[in-house]
C-alpha cells in the first residue's frame, strides 16, 4: 500500500475541515445511536424524569467539554487526551487516558454495529452479526479513502437523523401536557443513574479534538466545534425526551425496543413508523463511521507518540492513517459478541467518566503549574488561578460514575487496571533505559 512513516517531519495529514465540517463531525457522533436507542433504557431507570437525566448529562458535558476545548486550544494534537494528561502528569497517565478512550472507543463501535444490524434485519431478513461486520467493514473503507470524504458522508447522514429529531420534536408540541414530565415517586439516585446511562448519547464532543491535525486553525476552530455541538445536541435532546414522554408515556416508552420509531408511530401512524426507522438505521451508521474515524486518529496519534507500535503511526498515499483504520476495524469487530446495549453503553461511559476527571483535573494542574503557556481559548471563571468549572467537572463527573451499577464499575476497574500495568511496565522500562 506504500506507507511511509508518521515521523517524517513533513506534515502527513491534510487540514482540509472548517468549523462547519468539524461541528457536524461532533454533532453526528452525539446524535447518534444514542438518542435513537437509548432513550427507552434511560426512561426504564429515571421514568418521565428522563429528560432530567438528559439535563444531567449535558451539564457534565458541558463542564467536561469547556476543559477539552481549552486543553485542545494549547495541544492541538491527534493524540488528545493522551498529550493532555501526559503533559500535566506524566507519560504513564497519559497512557492510561488514551488506553480508556481506545478501549471505549472499540467497545461503542461495536454496539452502534449491533445496533445498525438489528434495523437492517428488521428491513431485510439479514442476519444481524452478518449486518453488523458489514457496516464496520463498509465504514473502515471509507475512512481508509480519506477523512474529507468520511466528513461529506458523515454530515450528509447527520442532517438526516437531526431531521428525524427535529421531526419528534415537532409532534411532541401538540401533546404537551398530555403526560406528566415529572414523577416524584422516583428518586433523585435513579435520575442520576439514568444520566449516567444517557451519557452515551452524549459521546463524540471529546471526539473533535482528535481531527486537530486535520481541521484548519485547529486552536481556534476545535474549541469552538466542541462548544457548538454540546449546545446544539443538548437542546435537541432535551426537547425530544420530552416530545416523546408527552406522546406515548413513560410505560410504553420504557418497553418499546423502537422508541423513537413507536414514538412517531402513535403520533401519525405506520408510515412515520417507517420513517424515523429509516432514519434509525442512517444514524446507527452514521455513528459507526464517525466513531471509526475518530478512535483510528488516536491510535494513530499515540503511535507518532511512540506510546504505541509505530506500525499504527503509518500514512497511506491518500493521508490516511491506514493501518490505525483497520486495527480499529479488526478490534471492533472482536467486540461485536458484547452483551446489550445498556450494559455496555454504561461500560463506555464509565470509562469516559474516568478520563473526563483525569482531563478536568489536568487543565486545574497546567493552570497552577504552567500559568504563562499560550492558551488561545481559557475557561472562566477562576479563583487564585483554579479554573472552577472543571473543578465542578470533576464532582459531577464523579456523582454520575459513583450512580453506576456495581458490575459496570468493577468491569471498569478491570479495564483501567489492565490498561495501567501495561503502561506502567512500558514507561518504567523507558525511563531506566534513558541515558
Amino acid at each position: 500500500m506504500d506507507y511511509v512513516k508518521a515521523v517524517n517531519p513533513e506534515p502527513q495529514l491534510k487540514r482540509s475541515l472548517g468549523l462547519f465540517s468539524t461541528t457536524l463531525i461532533g454533532i453526528g457522533i452525539i446524535l447518534g445511536a444514542g438518542i435513537y436507542a437509548l432513550i427507552g433504557e434511560g426512561v426504564a431507570v429515571a421514568g418521565a424524569n428522563v429528560w432530567i437525566s438528559f439535563l444531567a448529562a449535558a451539564i457534565v458535558a458541558g463542564l467536561t467539554g469547556l476543559g477539552y476545548a481549552e486543553l485542545s486550544s494549547m495541544y492541538p494534537k491527534a493524540g488528545a487526551e493522551y498529550n493532555y494528561v501526559k503533559n500535566a502528569f506524566s507519560k504513564k497517565w497519559g497512557f492510561l487516558a488514551g488506553w480508556m478512550i481506545i478501549v471505549s472507543g472499540f467497545i461503542a463501535i461495536s454496539t452502534v454495529a449491533l445496533g445498525f444490524g438489528g434495523y437492517f434485519q428488521a428491513f431485510t431478513g439479514f442476519p444481524l452479526l452478518a449486518s453488523a461486520m458489514g457496516i464496520v467493514i463498509l465504514s473502515a473503507i471509507v475512512v481508509w479513502i480519506g477523512v474529507k470524504q468520511s466528513a461529506w458522508i458523515g454530515g450528509f447522514f447527520t442532517l438526516i437523523e437531526t431531521a428525524g429529531l427535529l421531526f419528534i420534536i415537532w409532534l411532541g408540541i401538540s401533546f404537551f401536557g398530555t403526560q406528566p414530565l415529572i414523577d416524584f415517586s422516583i428518586p433523585i439516585t435513579s435520575v442520576l443513574a439514568g444520566g449516567a446511562l444517557v451519557f452515551f448519547a452524549f459521546i463524540g464532543f471529546e471526539d473533535i479534538v482528535r481531527m486537530s491535525e486535520e481541521t484548519k486553525k485547529p486552536r481556534k476552530t476545535i474549541p469552538r466545534a466542541i462548544i457548538l455541538s454540546i449546545i446544539i445536541s443538548s437542546v435537541l435532546y432535551i426537547l425530544v425526551a420530552i416530545a416523546a414522554i408527552s406522546i406515548v408515556g413513560a410505560e410504553s416508552l420504557a418497553d418499546s425496543s423502537a422508541p423513537l420509531a413507536d414514538v412517531a408511530g402513535v403520533a401519525q401512524g405506520q408510515e412515520s413508523f417507517l420513517v424515523l426507522s429509516i432514519i434509525a438505521l442512517f444514524s446507527t451508521g452514521n455513528t459507526v463511521l464517525l466513531f471509526l474515524l475518530v478512535v483510528s486518529r488516536i491510535l494513530y496519534g499515540m503511535a507518532t507518540e511512540k506510546s504505541l507500535p509505530s506500525f499504527f503511526g503509518s500514512i497511506n498515499k491518500r493521508s490516511s492513517p491506514g493501518h490505525a483504520v483497520f486495527a480499529t476495524g479488526f478490534f471492533a469487530l472482536l467486540f461485536l459478541l458484547v452483551g446489550s446495549i445498556g450494559f455496555v453503553a454504561n461500560i463506555t461511559a464509565f470509562l469516559l467518566f474516568v478520563v473526563f476527571i483525569i482531563v478536568n483535573l489536568s487543565v486545574i494542574r497546567l493552570r497552577l503549574q504552567q500559568p504563562n503557556l499560550e492558551r488561545p481559548f481559557k475557561v472562566p471563571l477562576s479563583i487564585k488561578n483554579i479554573p472552577l468549572l472543571p473543578v465542578l467537572g470533576v464532582l459531577t463527573s464523579l456523582v454520575l460514575l459513583v450512580s453506576m451499577p456495581l458490575e459496570v464499575i468493577g468491569l471498569g476497574i478491570a479495564i483501567i487496571v489492565v490498561g495501567g500495568l501495561y503502561g506502567w511496565k512500558k514507561f518504567s522500562q523507558k525511563e531506566l533505559a534513558a541515558p
